[in-house]
């Protein structure tokens, strides 16, 4: 009797249920607990509401619970089913544990919480479940965010891309940057990748878009041109894409250079590679001297080091016609500088100038994107890679996807 109460408690059963039988077996380090409810009663239909009378019980199931004493806690019950006029037979709600699920709601929120904190390796471990029951737990979690997840606008989304497996396989990454959490995962970097996440919106998200921050990725760009509102002034290029794709010229300047006066036995640029990357703000004090006499040199590499530093002024104007006047200053310094690679990167910049010059009606950047990317490649990395790509997606959501991921517990103490 002591412990049939004391597991009523434990389990926070109140009527019409109630614990009828506890077994512990000691060898198995176990629990078992049966449950059962009054009889006579009412229930309502788990649809409508509905109370109707006691149509019969499912067959007996058990959920793990929470361990007690560092048992593991198994709850035994036969669930009762309703016959409704409107919606047939339905096994009612249950208090400890959500529809079709093998564990009680209880342990699926420590579950999540161990889930957010380590792999899913360690989880098994710590939980003592099986992989595919944390898996299990897991894509419920997910699965449960999406559905509670209320349609609303995002004005300023970010899109990138997101590598999932060897081969050159990408997943289509598409974040709220106000909220910092992913809202859509797809497979490819296509623009049908893309195109899935504006059919999932209504008209009225669709033209609640006020930005979209990517790389130039054609598909992505054409995505947004054909289903937001006014696309072509809603794109905006990330600022930090653009600069990447100028730091990949002074190093392929530097390596050209770098060969040349190799040949002739001078090694002035030999070990500088990190240097030249560096913001001028950013260059540790300790290569301050050094760097300064390679800037005063006649070098090839310093040339493109100082285009790619004016590039940078280009995002810092109070006003566009001022940003506007330094493209055009900056693009003739980078055509008479005759150094291929910038000049590939300036014409790149000028065929994509209406998405660069949208960030001064629009000024956001990726950054939100690769921070999120980064925590992916983080929790990618501890799981050693996914070759599933529903597992990655379901992984980003869980992670990153800033989903309510609990279950209710309908009123059972925590």
């Amino acid at each position: 009797m002591r412990d049939i109460e004391l597991y009523r408690h434990l389990l926070g059963l109140e009527q019409p249920w109630t614990v009828t039988k506890v077994a512990l077996d000691v060898k198995e380090q176990r629990v078992d607990v049966w449950v059962d409810h009054a009889e006579g009663l009412k229930w309502p239909c788990p649809a409508c509401a509905q109370e109707l009378p006691l149509y019969d019980h499912s067959e007996e199931r058990a959920w793990r619970h929470l361990d007690s004493c560092q048992f593991q806690t198994l709850l035994h019950a036969r669930p009762p089913r309703v016959e409704c006029s409107e919606h047939g037979v339905r096994q009612v709600a249950l208090p400890w544990a959500e529809p079709r699920a093998r564990f009680t709601a209880l342990f699926e929120r420590l579950a999540i919480d161990v889930l957010l904190e380590t792999s899913i390796e360690a989880a098994t471990r710590i939980l003592r479940i099986s992989w595919d029951e944390a898996w299990y737990l897991l894509e419920r979690a997910v699965r449960r965010g999406l559905l509670a997840r209320k349609p609303r606008v995002r004005a300023h989304l970010g899109v990138d891309e997101k590598s999932f497996a060897k081969r050159y396989r990408y997943a289509t990454i598409v974040s709220d940057l106000e909220e910092g959490e992913v809202v859509y995962v797809e497979r490819d970097r296509k623009k049908e990748s893309l195109d899935g996440y504006f059919f999932s919106l209504t008209p009225e998200e669709r033209e609640g878009i006020e930005a979209v921050a990517m790389d130039m990725w054609e598909p992505y760009v054409q995505s947004v041109r054909r289903h937001v509102p006014r696309g072509e002034e809603r794109v905006v290029f990330d600022r930090f894409h653009v600069m990447g794709h100028m730091n990949k010229a002074v190093d392929q300047v530097r390596r050209r250079e770098n060969e040349e006066l190799r040949e002739t036995g001078d090694g002035t640029l030999t070990g500088t590679k990190h240097l030249w990357l560096y913001a001028r703000e950013n260059l540790p004090a300790r290569h301050e001297e050094r760097f300064t006499e390679l800037r005063r040199a006649d070098l090839k590499t310093a040339r493109a080091w100082g285009l790619k530093e004016n590039l940078r002024r280009l995002w810092e104007f109070m006003h566009p016609s001022s940003a506007w006047r330094h493209w055009r200053e900056w693009f003739g310094w980078a055509i008479r500088s005759k150094l291929e690679p910038v000049l590939q990167v300036a014409r790149m910049i000028r065929s994509h100038l209406r998405g660069v010059m949208n960030f001064y009606d629009h000024p956001i950047t990726n950054a939100v994107s690769e921070g999120l990317n980064s925590k992916i490649q983080k929790f990618k990395q501890v799981a050693c890679g996914f070759r599933n790509f529903d597992h990655f997606r379901t992984a980003i959501y869980f992670h990153c996807g800033g989903l309510q991921l609990y279950p209710v517990t309908h009123g059972i103490p925590g």
